[in-house]
């Protein structure tokens, strides 16, 4: 009896292995990416009321005006919000606001609104990436458990989803430029409403797994190059870090870090999952970086379904702005900051049974055109909320594609603020030719250094 259960067990771990490393889709089912969905996997119908319009093709490569580096900071001049909503009106937009939100307005009811401007559906991709889509959506799998994949490259891994892990994947391995280079400001904001800059840093950032040139067969698996160097306050200045993400469940991340009081680089394993994040003086998560940023293997991934709710979106007038218009005392400036109502993805992520992480629950919102996550929301080992991240996306025809970088995360409880990987303010975004890989590793890093 004994030996038939274990052949029993046998059987179904083999069953369940052989499921999760299937192919997302069917052709028949893929082929959808050319009728009713869009090429990255958005439903290409608005909805009902028309208040989501059709997808149309995405941004325009050609737009005018004034640009911070790459990035246009005005997308739609002269367009007004349609509706705002406040502490008081809130309760007949509930359906459509996620709880983090609803939290911010209660808590800064005299200061924080959501200003809700039509839905302008701008996501859009160049056409070497909508045939990578559609090369994964029969060709790329999850392997070991869910926490890595393969087959897949150059596009959005599963564009029609069906497990939670599936849709993060499409968050890490999300639409970005072979190589882009930026400056920002990481700024912390105490209960107070007093707002410090922890750092300045300038940002070289690669993506092997969009290399126009690449593919699944000679990819190594690396998809998130990062170095980054600081120049102030000046304690901090000539600190590096760089940074190499891979797929690999294994050896997920390789950093390294250059300090200048030792004038040496170490290894950095710590700089991942909750360790506080040093770049804003610890007063955020390093996965909580770009909303989320690193390995998934911490939790389990629950696909919760589709809702249309209002988020962040098309926020080139925000992430552009000077740090004093980009700011109010205890949060980001409501009139700075847009929304638009559009239709996300929600998973939530609950910590694996024998791991730990400081925030062992959270929810994600991921918008259905572009994969990006506009909003997280955490909570406490209690199930209270604790935390909640806004993510204002931005559109970049150099690309061309709407991208994710700066986030803020509030800490409800302590009501504290930081953003990091920050807005672009006085600074520059630039779409560049990809380095040698040589230059993201701890030896160049301290080799410049030395100079």
């Amino acid at each position: 009896m004994k030996s038939k259960t274990m052949i029993c067990l046998a059987a179904a771990s083999t069953l369940f292995q052989f499921q999760l490393a299937v192919a997302s889709v069917s052709a028949d089912e893929a082929s959808q990416l050319k009728t009713v969905l869009t090429p990255l996997g958005g439903e290409k119908a608005g909805n009902k009321d028309g208040s989501i319009p059709a997808w149309s093709g995405g941004g325009s490569s050609k737009v005018s005006g004034p640009r911070v580096g790459d990035i246009p900071v005005n997308l739609f001049p002269g367009e007004k919000p349609a509706v705002q909503i406040s502490a008081s009106n809130m309760a007949q937009y509930a359906g459509k606001l996620s709880e983090g939100t609803m939290a911010l307005l209660k808590k800064y009811p005299d200061s924080y609104h959501v200003n809700v401007f039509p839905t302008h559906r701008t996501a859009v991709a160049p056409q070497y990436v909508y045939d990578g889509t559609a090369r994964n959506a029969t060709g790329c799998k999850t392997i070991d458990a869910g926490m890595s994949v393969e087959g897949c490259f150059g596009g959005i891994p599963f564009p029609i989803p069906k497990t939670g892990i599936e849709v993060i994947w499409n968050y890490i391995l999300r639409i970005e430029p072979e190589s882009v280079e930026f400056g920002s400001k990481n700024i912390v904001g105490t209960s107070n409403g007093a707002r410090t800059m922890a750092t300045r840093t300038d940002n070289f950032f690669q993506h092997p797994y969009y290399y126009k040139d690449g593919s699944a067969k000679n990819w190594t698996g690396e998809y998130f190059l990062q170095r980054f160097n600081t120049t102030a306050p000046p304690f901090k200045a000539g600190e590096s870090l760089v940074l190499r993400d891979s797929i690999n469940a294994k050896l997920p991340r390789q950093a390294w870090q250059y300090l200048v009081g030792q004038r040496r680089v170490r290894r950095a394993p710590t700089v991942a999952y909750d360790t506080p994040d040093f770049v804003s003086s610890g007063a955020n998560y390093f996965d909580e970086v770009m909303g989320f940023m690193g390995h998934p293997d911490r939790f389990e991934w629950k696909l919760v379904g589709k809702r249309e709710m209002y988020i962040p979106y098309n926020n080139n007038e925000l992430v552009t702005a000077k740090e004093s218009e980009a700011f109010d005392k205890f949060h980001l400036n409501s009139n700075k900051l847009r929304w638009e109502l559009h239709r996300v993805w929600e998973v939530e992520a609950t910590v694996v049974s024998g791991k730990r992480h400081a925030v062992p629950k959270r929810k994600y919102y991921f918008d259905e055109d572009t994969w990006l996550l506009v909003l997280m929301d955490g909570y406490d080992s209690e199930g209270k909320l604790w935390r909640t991240s806004v993510v204002p996306t931005f559109f970049v025809p150099a690309v061309p594609a709407v991208l994710a970088k700066p986030v803020t995360i509030y800490n409800l409880q302590a009501g504290t603020m930081s953003t990091v990987q920050g807005l672009f303010q006085d600074e520059t975004y630039k779409v560049v030719s990809r380095k040698n890989e040589s230059f993201f590793t701890g030896d160049a890093a301290a080799a410049d250094a030395d100079r």
